[in-house]
């Protein structure tokens, strides 16, 4: 084969920059930049689900005095949510001819960087899509995303193998309105979601939106208003606040957050868990086509998207006709 001599160049130049490309990928996400932050991108080692340990009742407190009986009836304190170990591959490919056209060390390290860089860039931009996604995507084989994870309709379907139907799993509901939204109002309805969410300490940390809700939310503020949070600054995202909170937008060009959605996310109980052995790595070791003069490489990633806590997240949907 006419490429065969640049097989191992192919194979040092790919692996060496995979090991930077699990970082780049959660550089891309605002949200996923967080979740590496708190320490929320935890590897998986190994089985066929990842699960995650909910706690989700309360034990007996008893008031008495004297000698009065102290009962304890066992209860369940605890389950586990179940989540699918998902699977996704990006190819790098580069014939003989190319090589051949590209020929000399420097064209050709330069020919194999670009393709490996294209992909890393499909990688990056794929993996921010998929993790506001229900899980649907392509025929059920994509991650569960923020559709799934927090909902618009959070008494229905599946999450982590728990019906949020059945009665008795209301706590494994998120919060959700749906209302028309303007400039008038959205402050007060920001406001609502966000109380729904808090739970003592525990409160929403992160607001991700779209263009539209991002915008009307900054229109409303005065200059002396607009907070933002210097590190999310430095990682390249525009940011305001709310109630603490930092407010982002995921949207402009290449933005994927569902159009008119604001989440109210507390991302100590969301997760990226990716497998140890397949984080972005090259799967495999030769590959070489059978009956082609081309080289060919698979960067893969194995896991899922994980919640722990349904009740602490939110979502704030704009209802609002497009026809109005």
């Amino acid at each position: 084969m006419a490429n065969s001599n640049y097989n191992d160049v192919f194979t040092v130049t790919l692996e060496s920059r995979t090991k930077a490309l699990a970082d780049n990928v959660s550089k891309n996400n605002a949200l996923l930049s967080r979740l590496k932050e708190k320490g929320n991108l935890r590897p998986v080692s190994g089985g066929s689900k990842i699960l995650e340990e909910l706690e989700y009742g309360e034990g007996d407190m008893v008031w008495y005095s004297g000698y009065d009986s102290i009962s304890y009836t066992p209860k369940q304190l605890f389950s586990a949510a179940e989540y699918a170990l998902k699977l996704c591959a990006v190819p790098v490919a580069v014939s003989g001819e190319e090589l051949l056209i590209n020929s000399g060390d420097e064209q050709v390290m330069d020919l194999l960087e670009k393709r490996i860089a294209n992909a890393e860039k499909t990688m990056c931009n794929q993996m921010s899509a998929a993790i506001y996604g229900d899980g649907t995507g392509s025929s059920g084989k994509a991650i569960g995303g923020l559709a799934l994870l927090v909902a618009d309709d959070p008494t229905s379907g599946t999450v982590g193998g728990i019906n949020r139907a059945t009665t008795g799993n209301e706590f494994w509901r998120n919060q959700a309105l749906g209302v028309d939204i303007t400039a008038s109002n959205i402050r007060e309805k920001m406001n609502s979601v966000y109380m729904n969410c808090c739970r003592g300490n525990d409160k929403p940390d992160l607001i991700v939106c779209d263009d539209t809700l991002y915008t009307l939310y900054e229109s409303t503020l005065s200059d002396l208003q607009r907070f933002s949070n210097p590190k999310i600054a430095d990682a390249g995202f525009t940011s305001l606040k709310f109630k603490g909170a930092d407010v982002i937008f995921d949207g402009g060009q290449g933005g994927n957050c569902p159009a008119k959605h604001m989440y109210f996310l507390n991302t100590d109980y969301i997760y990226l868990r990716s497998h140890k052995d397949r984080n972005m790595k090259v799967i495999g070791g030769e590959r070489m086509a059978v009956n082609q003069d081309a080289l060919y490489k698979i960067i893969g990633w194995a896991g899922n998207m994980t919640m722990s806590n349904a009740a602490v997240q939110g979502v704030l949907v704009d209802t609002t006709s497009s026809e109005a």
